[in-house]
């Protein structure tokens, strides 16, 4: 009985590889969002100040994709992910031990460039890997992602009393999972012609359904722990319980979201996790006590948890349509990495108007995702070429 090929041992390797960089990249950020309010404390930021400086963040991985985009055809996703996780690394060290707030901005400023670079990078590998094996995997690639949140939140919610310094130590995993074996170009070089028949059109709407997740996702990670700190007085020990359960039920959801998808269908699925995720923010904002939106916010994590890994599955189909495999890559990592602006739209709206519509009350703040999740119901149809992507996808990409 012959064993495994070495494409075979070399695609397994790659796999856990791409998990792994999505894994640390989902850790090293909930464990900073989850720990805001104490970098509110330390640095003496009200909610505005706050807004800013993560509009600066965002705006900078915003910067971090585009580059991203120039060097990927160029250098190759894998290396241009390894560099990404390098620059999140020495970022991260350096937020923890600044010794003065201009330091830390500086920090945080790089830290958004490199937060750009991991997360185009990493979806580019990601779709590579679907393509290659002609069927859905990117809703458990971002599971991995939120299992990394949740290691993350639970990490905040054990160390309440360790040293601030200490958190520089979350710097060595970015580090170490540059050392990981990704998924090379494997058919010459990349087509340098990326941007000519692309249905950006098409490509749009399921971008709008981004723009949806990301608010809501990003208001839930950003200002979650802020908003059982403000309005309930909840412990502190105990305000990362608003991050930890969400990401814990997206996890799931999203780990059995490879084999609900090909069941199911892309359109009932976002269809049916809009109407939760309606349920679960009124919920959130009528709560009449932290536990109540403790349980809002997990029912949002089941709600909204596929939204954006379907969303670059849906929208690397689209682009890789009746393409020659090397103008496919090119042209499928361009548009990934684009595509990838979508995620900071809606994180300056989760973010930033989240925190400045909530100024005077954050229950107001998370109106904005709230109205906004609506447009998931209609958005939904853009995703019916999504049902069956990958597998009638070719064999590679």
């Amino acid at each position: 009985m012959s064993g495994p090929t070495p494409a075979a041992v070399d695609i397994g390797r790659a796999r856990l590889a791409i998990a792994a960089a999505f894994g640390t990249q989902g850790l090293v950020f909930i464990s900073l969002t989850t720990r805001l309010p104490r970098i509110q404390d330390r640095w003496d930021l009200g909610e505005l100040a706050l807004s800013g400086v993560l509009l600066m963040m965002v705006l900078l991985a915003g910067a971090g994709s585009l580059l991203a985009e120039r060097l990927a055809p160029r250098l190759d996703s894998a290396v241009v992910l390894r560099a990404g996780l390098l620059v999140v690394g020495a970022s991260v060290a350096l937020v923890v031990l600044a010794p003065a707030k201009a330091v830390f901005v500086l920090a945080l400023a790089a830290y958004g460039v490199g937060l750009g670079l991991v997360d185009a990078t990493g979806n580019m590998q990601a779709v590579a890997l679907e393509h290659r094996l002609g069927r859905v995997v990117l809703p458990s690639c971002h599971g991995a992602w939120t299992l990394g949140g949740v290691v993350g939140a639970v990490l905040t919610l054990a160390t309440t009393d360790v040293p601030w310094s200490a958190t520089a130590l979350l710097a060595v995993l970015p580090v170490v999972a540059a050392t990981a074996p990704y998924l090379l170009r494997d058919h010459g070089e990349a087509a340098t012609s990326t941007h000519t028949d692309v249905p950006w059109r098409a490509i749009v709407l399921v971008g709008l359904a981004l723009v949806v997740f990301y608010t809501v996702d990003t208001a839930a990670a950003t200002w979650g722990p802020v908003y059982l700190d403000d309005v309930f007085g909840a412990p502190e020990a105990l305000v990362a319980l608003a991050t930890l359960p969400y990401l814990l039920a997206s996890g799931i959801v999203r780990l059995a979201g490879d084999r609900l998808t090909e069941q199911v269908g892309a359109v009932r699925l976002l269809r049916a996790g809009a109407a939760l995720a309606l349920v679960a923010l009124v919920v959130v904002v009528t709560a009449p006590a932290w536990e109540v939106a403790v349980v809002g916010f997990t029912l949002l994590g089941c709600g909204v948890a596929v939204v954006a890994p379907l969303s670059f599955s849906a929208a690397a189909a689209l682009a890789g349509r009746d393409a020659d495999p090397a103008t496919r890559q090119a042209r499928v990592d361009a548009v990934v990495a684009r595509f990838n602006q979508f995620n900071y739209a809606g994180a300056l709206l989760g973010a930033v108007m989240t925190g400045a519509v909530g100024a005077g009350s954050l229950r107001v703040g998370f109106a904005v995702p709230l109205v906004l999740v609506v447009a998931l119901f209609w958005l939904a149809k853009a995703f019916a070429p999504a049902d069956a992507p990958a597998g009638h996808a070719p064999a590679d990409a």
